[in-house]
């Protein structure tokens, strides 16, 4: 059993670690480095980018962080030693953060950006980008930083079961 949790619990950090990389990498670099385009050019990279960042590489991260993070959950209730489970249950419930807003937020507006159509074709991109952009990038900080902080407290439940030392 301490293995299979020990497993767990590194699946749950890698997993919170690659999805708060990447939401956290967007909040720094991506969204700032389109904000250069114009309104049209704007609306089709975000379009692209949400084509193809859904894909297995991705999806295991993103459902991973809570899957991980929940057998880790469940796995450490059945330790003799459980004072790594605050740290495990604060690491999930921060995932699920993460996890929930990424698919009541976000996704929403991806699929706003996605049923717009063509970009060329757009009456009004602007008014599309002033509608979608400051929420998304708002949610998208939420996210990164729950992944960020979920990244900490399963590294500290990892720390506290002495297996890191």
């Amino acid at each position: 059993m301490d293995l299979l949790h020990l497993i767990a619990l590194l699946a749950a950090l890698l997993s919170a670690g690659l999805m708060a990389g990447l939401f956290t990498g967007y909040s720094y670099s991506v969204m700032p480095g389109l904000k250069i385009l114009d309104d049209r050019a704007w609306v089709a990279a975000l379009q692209h980018i949400n084509r193809v960042i859904i894909n297995g590489r991705f999806m295991t991260g993103f459902l991973g962080s809570v899957a991980f993070s929940l057998a880790a959950v469940v796995l450490g209730c059945f330790l003799d030693d459980r004072s790594a489970l605050p740290w495990t249950i604060a690491g999930l419930v921060l995932n699920l953060v993460s996890f929930i807003g990424t698919m009541a937020k976000n996704v929403p507006l991806n699929d706003r950006l996605e049923a717009a159509g063509d970009p060329a074709a757009l009456a009004d991109p602007a008014a599309l980008r002033t509608e979608v952009e400051e929420p998304w990038i708002k949610w998208n900080h939420v996210r990164g930083t729950a992944n960020l902080l979920a990244l900490a407290a399963l590294a500290w439940a990892l720390y506290t079961t002495g297996l890191a030392a």
